[in-house]
């Protein structure tokens, strides 16, 4: 993972109510409170949100997606997801699977 983040990560607030809204075991939620706490949650700017309209006015997407997949063009990052798919006809989207690295 580390020649895939080679910086602090940068993760959307949808990524991270996503993530922290399962239920999971504590010694795992804890590592993934601090794994957010150390990463930078880029909030739903205006440019962020005109983006996810646009995406969503084009492709059939579930919002959460939309929303990650804009934060993504908007700030010029790559997605790093097990569902690439989910991603795969947005232009202008990287996605990578971090499980076929």
């Amino acid at each position: 993972m580390t020649s895939i983040i080679d910086e602090v990560p940068k993760i959307s607030v949808i990524t991270k109510i996503e993530v922290l809204g399962y239920n999971t075991p504590e010694n795992h939620y804890q590592f993934l409170v601090n794994f957010m706490n150390d990463s930078v949650i880029l909030e739903l700017s205006n440019n962020v949100v005109d983006a996810c309209i646009a995406i969503r006015k084009k492709h059939k997407i579930k919002l959460p997606d939309a929303i990650i997949a804009a934060t993504a063009l908007v700030y010029g990052l790559t997605i790093v997801t097990r569902n690439i798919s989910d991603f795969k006809n947005i232009e202008g989207i990287v996605a990578i699977n971090p499980h076929q690295i």
